[in-house]
């Protein structure tokens, strides 16, 4: 894999973990959504912190769209597992947090667990589907039918 690719999932990770805690830090300022407020919740989007945090998720979104067109879901998903960690750590610093120890283990464990499905390949290699006609073309040439019979 190339320089550039780790980058794209480095910044999966980072623009992710950034983009949650400014939502994080925006929802505080505005306070507990409520069946009695629920109607104010679109003026949230009038605060700075909300704004950048959907900024940062859309440039997540655009960074996850271009891991996807090279590797597999299956991969990219726990390649940029990496960005639990990095949230939890911007967490406890800018919203002060509190990250019990169990969490950071909770968090190590997905982290670890993540690191054996991210050891096998981005892309699954398969062969492209024939149509009906290249199939039939194909058995016509060894002399089969459409089904695969003996023409004998």
């Amino acid at each position: 894999m190339t320089a550039r690719k780790y980058l794209v999932l480095l910044a999966i990770a980072v623009f992710a973990a950034c983009g949650d805690v400014c939502l994080g830090r925006g929802m505080r300022d505005f306070g507990a959504v409520t069946s009695a407020n629920w109607r104010l919740l679109l003026t949230a989007l009038r605060d700075p912190w909300i704004l950048a945090g959907i900024g940062l998720l859309i440039l997540f979104f655009c960074s996850y769209l271009t891991a996807l067109s090279w590797a597999d879901l299956t991969y990219v998903l726990p390649a940029s597992a990496f960005g639990y960690i990095l949230m939890a750590l911007l967490a406890k610093v800018f919203l002060h947090e509190n990250v019990t120890l169990s969490r950071w283990l909770g968090i190590a464990l997905v982290t670890m667990g993540v690191g054996f499905v991210a050891t096998g390949p981005a892309l699954t290699v398969t062969e492209p589907r024939r149509s009906e006609a290249e199939s039939a073309s194909a058995a016509a040439s060894i002399g089969l039918d459409k089904d695969g019979r003996s023409d004998t």
